[in-house]
C-alpha cells in the first residue's frame, strides 16, 4: 500500500481490470490497444495450461509404454538392476498425474478466496513429485541390497540389454519433449519433470552397462548397477526438493529481477525504483514495485508513468502476468531516509 502522495497501479492480466482512480477513458484508451490486454492474457494463460495438460498426457502415455515393455523383460530375466530402473520409470510415468490435476486447477479463475487464482497448484504436485522420486529411490535400493545378500542369476542378458536402450530412448523423447513444452509455456515443474525423465534414461544405459558385466561373466555387477540407479535417484530427488523448496520460497532467478529494475529505470520521470520483488504462481509470474518520480508530477502523469512502465515489464519480463506499481514522489523517500 502506497503512503499519501503516493500512486498505485495494477497492471493485470487477468478477468476483471478495475481502476481506481476515476480515469476510464484514459485507461480504455492504453488498454485496447495493447497485446497484453485481459482478454488476451486470460487466452494465453488457458492455452498455456492445455498445453500443459496435453504434454503431459503425452508424456505419460510415452513413459507408461516404455515401462511396461522393461517390466515383461524384468520379469522374465530376473535383473535387479532392470528391475529398479522399471519402478523408476512407473514412478516418474505416475508424477504426470498430479501435474495433469494442476494444469487443470490453474485453469480455474480468481475468486475472493483464492485472490490469486489456483497457480500454486503446480508447487503442490511438485511436492508429489519428490515423494514419488523418494519413494521409487527406497525400493530401488532395497531390492538392490536384498540381491546382493541372496543373489539370483540374471537370464536373457540381451534382453535386458535392449529393454536398457529402450528404457533410455522412451525416457529421452519424454525428457526432451516436456523440457521444451515447459520453457515454452513457463512451467518450472514440467521442465523439472522433464530433467527428471532424462536422468532416467541414464540410468536405463546404467541397465545396460549391467547387462554387458554379466555378460563378461561378473553377475554382481547387476545389484551393483542397481545400488548405483539408486544414487542417481538420490541426486534427481536432491535437485528436485532445491527446485521445489525454491519456487515455495518465491525465489526468481535474480537475472529477472535485474531485468525488471532496469527496464523501470529507464521509464521517463522515473528517477530511481526504490523496490522489486517477483514470485512465481504457477508458471505465471507477479511482480510487485516502488518507483521514485519527480515531486510535481501530477495525479494524471504519475498514472501514465505508471501505467507506461507496466506495460513494458510485461514485455521485458517472459511470463509476467501482472505487476503492481507505486510511485512515490522523490522528495516522500528522502524525507524519511529510504
Amino acid at each position: 500500500m502506497s503512503t499519501p502522495g503516493g500512486h498505485d497501479h495494477d497492471h493485470h492480466h487477468g478477468p476483471g481490470h478495475p481502476h481506481a482512480h476515476g480515469l476510464r477513458g484514459l485507461v480504455a484508451h492504453l488498454f485496447v490497444p495493447h497485446s497484453h490486454d485481459a482478454a488476451d492474457s486470460v487466452d494465453t494463460a488457458l492455452e498455456s495450461s492445455a498445453v500443459g495438460i496435453r504434454a503431459v498426457k503425452v508424456s505419460l502415455v510415452g513413459l507408461a509404454a516404455t515401462a511396461a515393455i522393461q517390466v515383461v523383460v524384468a520379469v522374465i530375466s530376473g535383473s535387479i538392476a532392470l528391475a529398479a530402473d522399471t519402478i523408476h520409470n512407473f514412478s516418474d510415468a505416475l508424477t504426470a498425474v498430479p501435474l495433469w490435476i494442476a494444469f487443470s486447477l490453474g485453469r480455474r479463475a480468481a475468486n475472493r478466496r483464492y485472490t490469486y487464482g489456483y497457480g500454486r497448484a503446480e508447487d503442490i504436485a511438485g511436492l508429489f513429485v519428490i515423494g514419488m522420486i523418494a519413494l521409487s529411490a527406497i525400493i530401488a535400493g532395497y531390492e538392490a541390497v536384498l540381491r546382493l545378500i541372496h543373489p539370483v542369476a540374471v537370464e536373457h542378458v540381451a534382453w535386458v540389454a535392449a529393454a536398457g536402450v529402450i528404457g533410455f530412448l522412451g525416457n529421452e523423447g519424454v525428457a526432451t519433449y516436456r523440457i521444451r513444452v515447459g520453457r515454452r509455456i513457463g512451467s518450472a515443474a514440467l521442465v523439472a519433470d522433464g530433467l527428471h525423465a532424462r536422468t532416467d534414461g541414464f540410468t536405463s544405459l546404467a541397465v545396460l552397462f549391467g547387462a554387458i558385466g554379466v555378460a563378461l561373466g561378473y553377475p554382481v555387477a547387476d545389484p551393483v548397477v542397481g545400488m548405483l540407479i539408486t544414487v542417481a535417484i538420490v541426486a534427481v530427488l536432491y535437485r528436485a526438493v532445491r527446485e521445489i523448496f525454491r519456487r515455495l520460497m518465491d525465489a526468481v532467478d535474480p537475472k529477472l529481477v535485474d531485468t525488471a529494475e532496469a527496464c523501470l529505470a529507464a521509464r521517463p520521470g522515473v528517477r530511481s525504483v526504490r523496490s522489486i520483488r517477483m514470485r512465481w504462481i504457477g508458471h505465471q509470474l507477479h511482480a510487485d514495485a516502488e518507483l521514485d518520480i519527480d515531486p510535481g508530477t501530477s495525479l494524471e502523469d504519475a498514472h501514465r508513468i505508471a501505467h507506461d512502465a507496466e506495460h513494458e515489464l510485461t514485455h521485458a519480463v517472459p511470463r509476467l502476468n501482472s505487476a503492481l506499481v507505486h510511485a512515490y514522489p522523490a522528495h516522500h523517500s528522502e524525507q524519511h531516509g529510504v
